[in-house]
């Protein structure tokens, strides 16, 4: 049973163990590190691939027929795609973890609530992996997908809610003290790059990952040090329990005793 003094300890237990899934899942989507031609502002293959509008752009990414690259090209990205869902679940459950720890320990519901914005990013995502799959499919065989005129949505959907998400984060921790300020302020700076990277990806998709990965490692920091807290400590991460400590008021000097009558001499 949880201990009232500690009323999100198994929530942070969780983001801990996410985001360590996370990190390791990530290292391991198996994604093509080069593409054939794609402007190098887009920063990795994969966010390329993702903000297709045409024919030319999927042979900037995957190459035409004579490059020697373009089949393993595809067959990465693929794994990528396939691995990718797996890697939606464990972030999803690491961000809707971390901020149902902090509607606990803060008593938010407005922050409970936004748990459910990385799982609509989630679903989002999946939505957009779908998309691609048909989209490549149809490039190997030679043929244009009509999908390629609906990804930009789920696209544009995903990393906005993951923005939310980690705005979300940032306004919470910044209740923590001054350090929690600092690194929630940060946070939801990071995230301003996102509008740019959607806007123009060709120039800034590469700061989509700084972007989403700030708030993600902020999230990641602070459930370490509140799982420490709560192990070592035995106290909760925002402490609303400590007591206030008040002046300290100097004691009045007594009065002087008031003699009547005549002094002795």
């Amino acid at each position: 049973m949880m201990s009232p003094a500690l009323p999100a300890a198994r929530w942070w237990l969780a983001t801990l163990l996410f985001g360590i899934a996370v990190l390791v899942a990530g290292s391991a989507l198996g994604f093509p590190e080069t593409s054939h031609s794609a402007h190098p502002g887009y920063g990795a293959p994969v966010f390329a691939f993702e903000f297709v509008r045409g024919q030319q752009d999927l042979l900037a990414v995957f190459g035409p027929d004579s490059d020697p690259m373009q089949v393993a090209r595809l067959a990465a990205m693929r794994t990528g795609n396939e691995r990718d869902y797996l890697y939606m679940l464990l972030y999803a459950g690491f961000l809707a973890s971390g901020l149902v720890a902090f509607a606990r320990e803060l008593r938010s519901r407005p922050l409970l609530a936004a748990a459910g914005l990385p799982v609509l990013a989630a679903l989002a995502d999946a939505y957009e992996n779908w998309l691609l799959f048909d989209i490549q499919t149809a490039f190997t065989a030679g043929d244009y997908s009509p999908a390629m005129a609906s990804l930009p949505w789920p696209v544009a959907v995903k990393f906005l809610l993951l923005a939310l998400a980690n705005v979300a984060i940032g306004l919470a921790l910044a209740q923590v003290g001054r350090w929690g300020l600092l690194f929630g302020s940060l946070a939801i700076v990071a995230t301003v790059p996102t509008v740019m990277g959607l806007v123009a990806p060709e120039s800034f998709g590469w700061t989509l990952v700084a972007a989403i990965g700030g708030g993600w490692a902020v999230l990641l920091i602070s459930a370490a040090i509140a799982c420490w807290r709560a192990l070592v400590r035995k106290r909760p991460f925002v402490d609303f329990g400590a007591p206030v400590p008040r002046p300290r008021v100097a004691a009045a000097a007594p009065a002087a005793r008031k003699l009547f009558g005549r002094r002795r001499r």
